[in-house]
């Protein structure tokens, strides 16, 4: 048997022994990117609902495609996909009220934006929160795996990767965003700012420990300054504090604190220093 006939029977074999069915990647991507041009126009192209028929049938839709999703994982759902799927519209109100914070957050935050509208067409860190959101809901329904694909589809496409189950107050800002990473035991407040590249993570835990509370808490009205690291379950970020860029924490602080880096930057004439610092990038 040659190499390549040795590896198809691998794989065949490989195929066979997967029993765990898992939600299909291109539909749970339709249904998230569907269902965000529903609830907002920006997002809907060509397509115009002027009629509340035309939106009703769009939930209808929708329903349908979660349903489809859901049954591929019945053996491993806590629930009946129907009345997860019900459970998951009820709570679409509430998540859609937030999402309206978030954006006047972030348009608010950002000096370079025009209007809301501009947020939530074209900002990538509004795309992130939506898809955070809804796939908490799932992931407080017990759903598994189809979270973690609506999260990591934004990651893809965003560069921003929030973990379904994190937890994040109102009104929650991310200017830039890429390179952001906020880790699946991350509480957040009300009203909190977070540049690109902060990293809310864990310390070095066993996998036995893997449920236990791993990343920060950031309290409410704290700013976070971009590559800032913040670390551990104990960690707490005191309200109304703000963390400087590039600024490693592996402790509490206090309300109302200011951390950051001392460092000094020289400044130099070029003519003195020609031909001794070169840099290569």
């Amino acid at each position: 048997m040659d190499q390549l006939t040795f590896f198809i029977h691998r794989l065949f074999k490989t195929h066979n022994a997967q029993t765990h069915v898992l939600p299909s990647k291109p539909a749970t991507q339709h249904f998230t990117d569907a269902l965000l041009a529903l609830l907002f126009p920006h997002h809907a192209g060509d397509v115009r609902r002027n009629k509340i028929e035309e939106i009703q049938a769009g939930f209808l839709m929708l329903r349908s495609h979660l349903l489809d999703l859901l049954h591929s994982l019945r053996p491993h759902l806590k629930k009946a996909p129907e009345h997860l799927a019900e459970q998951f519209f009820d709570h679409l109100p509430e998540i859609y009220d937030l999402l309206w914070l978030d954006a006047q957050a972030i348009y608010e935050g950002d000096p370079a934006a025009e209007s809301t509208d501009e947020v939530i067409a074209a900002y990538p860190g509004f795309y992130a929160i939506f898809a955070y959101r809804i796939a908490h809901i799932f992931y407080e329904q017990q759903v598994p795996v189809l979270p973690r694909i609506i999260t990591e589809y934004a990651h893809y496409k965003t560069g921003i990767d929030i973990h379904p189950g994190a937890h994040i107050g109102r009104s929650f800002c991310i200017d830039h965003g890429t390179g952001i990473v906020i880790g699946e035991t991350t509480v957040i407040g009300n009203n909190v700012k977070i540049y690109q590249g902060v990293s809310l993570g864990a310390l070095s835990v066993s996998k036995e420990l893997a449920k236990t509370k791993r990343h920060p808490t950031i309290e409410d009205n704290v700013i976070v300054y971009s590559n800032a690291t913040i670390l551990g379950g104990n960690t707490v970020i005191g309200h109304d504090s703000i963390i400087g860029g590039n600024v490693w924490l592996t402790q509490s602080v206090p309300p109302y604190s200011v951390v950051y880096n001392t460092f000094e930057s020289k400044i130099r004439s070029k003519k003195r220093i020609e031909g001794q610092i070169m840099f290569h990038i």
